[in-house]
């Protein structure tokens, strides 16, 4: 099988196990779809980058929408809609109308998360809005896997390979038994710094 939207290779597990055969390839590339998919789940955000998507938006208020996803780069066309109606006809320029931010977004190779209008442009805000008044179309994700994202990726497809080999989550050695942590301390080390908070 292919691995969909992997953080890590078959070839970089299989040589952190020191497995040089192909006989559990496909448990493995399992494991690291799996694990992937894991990772998306514990941080709140995915770190593949997605095909353009048009996503409508409300903003957070007359000044700042903030993006339902990660965007990875400054390709990113916002078009508004004053009447609610659904209809986004007018597309506004960044720079002039709007800028991204954080603004040091690239100094730190992350991605943007909001744009806050500027020169005394607004967002259309309604008391009680039939259709989101901002449409933001824009691949979504990250333009390039962090290496903690990998390392953690590798990490728990290894460890969820070998649970295969675990039953009732505990691993046996010759004369003594380990019971499998629920979290890994080193994932989670690793991964915490991505973890993305939402508002319920």
């Amino acid at each position: 099988m292919a691995i969909t939207n992997g953080y890590c290779t078959l070839a970089e597990v299989k040589a952190a196990l020191r497995l040089t055969d192909s006989v559990d390839d496909t448990l493995l590339e399992n494991s690291i779809e799996g694990a992937s998919r894991r990772i998306d789940g514990y941080c709140g955000r995915w770190f593949y980058k997605t095909a353009s998507t048009a996503v409508p938006i409300y903003p957070y208020d007359e000044y700042l929408c903030v993006f339902p996803a990660d965007l990875p780069s400054t390709s990113v066309t916002i078009k508004l809609d004053s009447t609610a109606n659904g209809t986004y006809a007018t597309t506004i320029t960044q720079g002039t109308d709007y800028i991204l931010e954080p603004t040091d977004a690239p100094l730190r190779g992350r991605p943007y998360r909001q744009a806050r209008m500027v020169s005394g442009k607004t967002f259309s805000l309604e008391v009680t809005p039939s259709f989101p008044t901002v449409q933001c179309t824009a691949e979504w994700g990250w333009n390039a896997i962090p290496d903690d994202i990998r390392e953690a990726c590798i990490l728990l497809s290894m460890r969820q390979f070998a649970r295969l080999n675990a039953a009732l989550g505990v691993v046996g050695f010759a004369d003594m038994a380990m019971q499998v942590r629920a979290i890994d301390p080193d994932v989670r080390d690793l991964l915490n710094p991505y973890r993305e908070f939402g508002i319920a």
